[in-house]
């Protein structure tokens, strides 16, 4: 089997790993607008060779883990490159705008539409590890739109790996991650962009900042170049969340205005559920 990795940072060095070990035989082609990357993932051994679109025509998967900026401007000529039994699948954190980009490409059933929901706060290749994704979810839109021996060749590859495969149509899918994780990216870096404002010496930071700090900001160290065109892409559905995220900000900020510390604790306390709904445990259910 021949795969071709387009993107060598985390998510595309994390397929590449878990491949390698999957199947040992199969030669792995990366392609990274980033020379150094390149070179890097060589030299830590995801990678068999360096590649162009020339060995496109040859794969039997493609693996696109790029900016999905770029993916949306890319993947119509990726397709246009492959040959008839290669399945393409991406990575990308938005869906809707990928999917209606391909939608009348002559190789659309070709394409995998998916979203691994995994991830850190680290980039690069040396940021790869094989394991990223096991026990973790994958988002996989429009299905029925790739050509079902294909699409079995991807999914047995997720569930390999470790994946839960959940399907949904790219609408839901942009609408439901714009709460649980463009928001809470957004919120990690303007969190880290307060701090930074308000407390002008690094040492009180680096000094004073607890673990619950570093948990919430932690995701303040994700690449810009990754986020900026997601916050675009998904723009109105951020912009509804962040809506609802600032009501509850002002009306927090109106009950320690107005010394309701019982409100607050109420408020606290409901959100505690949140462990429950985390850990899959169903909210009706008797905790000891």
């Amino acid at each position: 089997m021949e795969v071709v990795i387009i993107g060598l940072g985390l998510i595309g060095g994390s397929f590449a790993k878990g491949i390698k070990r999957l199947h040992p035989n199969a030669t792995l082609i990366g392609i990274d607008t980033n020379n150094d990357h390149l070179t890097e993932a060589l030299e830590i051994g995801f990678i068999d060779a360096k590649g162009d679109t020339n060995a496109l025509k040859t794969a039997d998967m493609v693996v696109v883990s790029i900016p999905v900026d770029v993916m949306v401007k890319q993947l119509p000529a990726i397709l246009d490159a492959v040959k008839e039994d290669c399945v393409v699948f991406d990575a990308g954190s938005t869906k809707t705008l990928i999917c209606n980009t391909i939608a009348n490409h002559p190789k659309r059933r070709n394409f995998l539409a998916a979203h691994p929901i995994a991830g850190t706060e680290f980039s690069g290749p040396s940021a790869a590890f094989d394991g990223l994704y096991d026990g973790k979810t994958n988002i996989i839109c429009e299905v029925e739109k790739t050509t079902f021996k294909l699409q079995e060749r991807a999914l047995k590859l997720f569930q390999d790996l470790g994946m839960r495969i959940r399907y949904m149509n790219p609408e839901a899918h942009d609408k439901h991650i714009a709460y649980v994780s463009h928001l809470s990216h957004i919120s990690a870096f303007m969190l880290g962009k307060t701090v930074i404002e308000e407390e002008k010496n690094e040492h009180d930071i680096f000094d004073m900042a607890g673990s619950g700090f570093e948990s919430t900001v932690r995701l303040a160290k994700s690449s810009p170049d990754m986020w900026t065109p997601i916050f675009k892409q998904n723009k109105d559905n951020v912009l509804k969340s962040l809506e609802e995220y600032i009501k509850n900000l002002e009306s927090f900020k109106e009950m320690i205005s107005e010394n309701d510390f019982e409100g607050i604790y109420n408020q606290m306390n409901n959100t505690n559920r949140i462990k429950q709904i985390l850990k899959g445990i169903p909210l009706t259910k008797t905790l000891d």
